[in-house]
């Protein structure tokens, strides 16, 4: 039974893993939702898009907080996931320390889900905006449910027996 669990593990984690990343990859360039404001003015944002636009017009703190959280935090845990995954054989005990700080790094990830809620919130709440969902949501979200799922599948594997 262990050896059939190890077997589908050693497809299903890297595949997990390279799945998310393409699904993340494509879904901060998809537009996360459709806005139209006054029923003429339609938008298309991205996150890509959305964290330039902060940039370009001087909202140097939220661009740093949505590119940290939204950006750099997924692909470091997608990163360290992979790192772990290669070497659960060689250093088990760092392997653990490297989990842990990936289990760690994901609860801080999730701001950026808070913010675009809060986001979208504001706007349906102003009555100025109709906004729609978008594919890279979609996307995006399907890679943090892949990403924890790997995640959750390399902590089975490589925690200690009680």
């Amino acid at each position: 039974m262990a050896a059939s669990s190890s077997a589908r593990a050693n497809i299903a984690v890297p595949a997990l893993l390279v799945v998310a990343l393409l699904l993340f990859l494509t879904g901060v360039f998809f537009p996360f939702f459709h806005v139209t404001k006054f029923w003429v003015f339609n938008d298309a944002v991205s996150v890509v898009r959305g964290i330039i636009t902060l940039f370009h017009e001087g909202e140097y703190f939220l661009f740093a907080v949505l590119t940290l959280f939204t950006l750099v935090f997924p692909v470091v845990k997608l990163g360290l996931l992979a790192v772990i995954w290669l070497e659960r054989e060689h250093d088990l005990a760092r392997v653990r320390r490297l989990h842990r700080m990936v289990e760690h790094a994901g609860r801080w990830s999730m701001l950026d889900v808070f913010v675009v809620a809060i986001l979208i919130v504001t706007m349906k709440s102003a009555a100025v905006a109709e906004i729609h969902i978008g594919l890279g949501l979609y996307l995006f979200t399907i890679s943090i449910i892949f990403t924890q799922l790997a995640s959750g599948w390399i902590d089975r594997l490589i925690r200690p027996a009680a």
